[in-house]
Order: structure tokens, then C-alpha cells, then sequence
């Protein structure tokens, strides 16, 4: 089983992948188009790869980061959820933002990913409250950071998510800064979906 893969991009595809040649040898890794933007031919990276094995396929699928691999690993154990269906969730929202989407029960939101209908959407907020782990909201709360160190946790996880940093600014000013970061986190996420909605 291959489990990460670093070196060179050597091609990007419109398919969402990339060929990465690693000593010598080429691997045509599947990405999320989130990912592809990041991946220019020519540029070096760092891969997680989830190997997926069937009896008729071996597809290697990368990640830039442990959140996205952890993500996808879990969709794909939900029922009526392939790797492609998970690729499209991925790329439609970030990790964090399916917790949120998931705790909130917004079936709108999971309606926006390709080829989610209303009742897929809704079955599969009801799989994954007990699938999906809440670690990612919990990782910047040391619980003896204070307010600041909450905001700026709030402010880099937000940042890692693509949000730009006026976005991230307007909502920061809206919340409140007296609460942990898990849960500052939690709001700015819902205020900021509701802003591009």
C-alpha cells in the first residue's frame, strides 16, 4: 500500500490529475479540484495517498492534507458513497465546513455538491453525525490559550480553508472572542456560509 508520495509534478489533467515522478518512476494521482490549483507542473509536492483497490482498478487518490485524506477515507465507508462522490464533496467543501454542514443538518448546502439530490443529501447528514470526527474543530483550543489565542487559531484555520483575510476579518469583528476556539470556529463557518449563500 502506498501511503504518501513526494516529488515532482510533472503533468496537471482537466480530469483532476496529476502525473507526480517520484525517483524516477510516474504516478497519475487523482487530486481534489481544491488541490489542483496548488499542484503546477514543474513544482514539488507532498502527497497523502489513499490506495484504493478494486479487482479491476488500482487508483491512488492525494491529498494535501490529513484532514482531506481523513475526510474522503470516511465518506467512502458511508453507504452509497464512491471515491468520486467523495472527490466531489471534497471539493465542493472543505472539512471543516462539512462538520459544520453535517452538526447543522443544512441539506441545502450538501445539495450543492454534483449529483446530490435532496434525499441523498439528507441520508447522508443522518450517516455522518456518527461517522465524521469533530477533532478538526477541537485541534487550536489548548484550553489555557486565552481569547487571542483563539481568534488567531480561528484565523489560521480559516485562512487554511481559503477564506481571504477581509472575509476573515468582517467575520472575526461579528463574534464574539470570549468563547474557545472550537466553538468561535464553529460560528464563523456558519456566519461565513451564510454571507456566500
Amino acid at each position: 500500500m502506498i501511503g504518501s508520495l513526494r516529488g515532482q509534478i510533472l503533468e496537471r489533467h482537466l480530469d483532476g490529475t496529476v502525473l507526480l515522478e517520484v525517483a524516477g518512476v510516474g504516478y497519475l494521482v487523482t487530486v481534489s479540484q481544491r488541490s489542483i490549483p496548488e499542484l503546477e507542473p514543474g513544482s514539488s509536492a507532498f502527497l497523502l495517498i489513499h490506495h484504493h483497490i478494486r479487482e479491476d482498478a488500482q487508483t491512488l487518490f492525494g491529498f494535501t492534507s490529513s484532514e482531506d485524506r481523513s475526510t474522503f477515507q470516511t465518506l467512502i465507508t458511508t453507504h452509497g458513497v464512491g471515491p468520486s462522490l467523495a472527490m466531489a464533496v471534497l471539493a465542493t467543501h472543505p472539512p471543516a465546513a462539512l462538520i459544520d454542514i453535517v452538526a447543522s443538518n443544512d441539506v441545502a448546502a450538501l445539495q450543492l455538491v454534483p449529483k446530490v439530490g435532496k434525499k441523498t443529501a439528507e441520508r447522508l447528514i443522518v450517516e455522518l453525525k456518527n461517522r465524521l470526527s469533530l477533532d478538526i474543530l477541537d485541534r487550536g483550543d489548548g484550553g489555557d490559550g486565552g481569547a487571542g489565542s483563539s481568534v488567531a487559531d480561528v484565523r489560521d484555520a480559516l485562512t487554511g480553508l481559503g477564506y481571504g483575510s477581509d472575509e476573515i476579518r468582517a467575520v472575526l469583528r461579528e463574534l464574539p472572542s470570549d468563547v474557545d476556539a472550537a466553538t468561535l470556529l464553529r460560528d464563523a463557518l456558519k456566519t461565513l456560509g451564510a454571507k456566500r449563500a
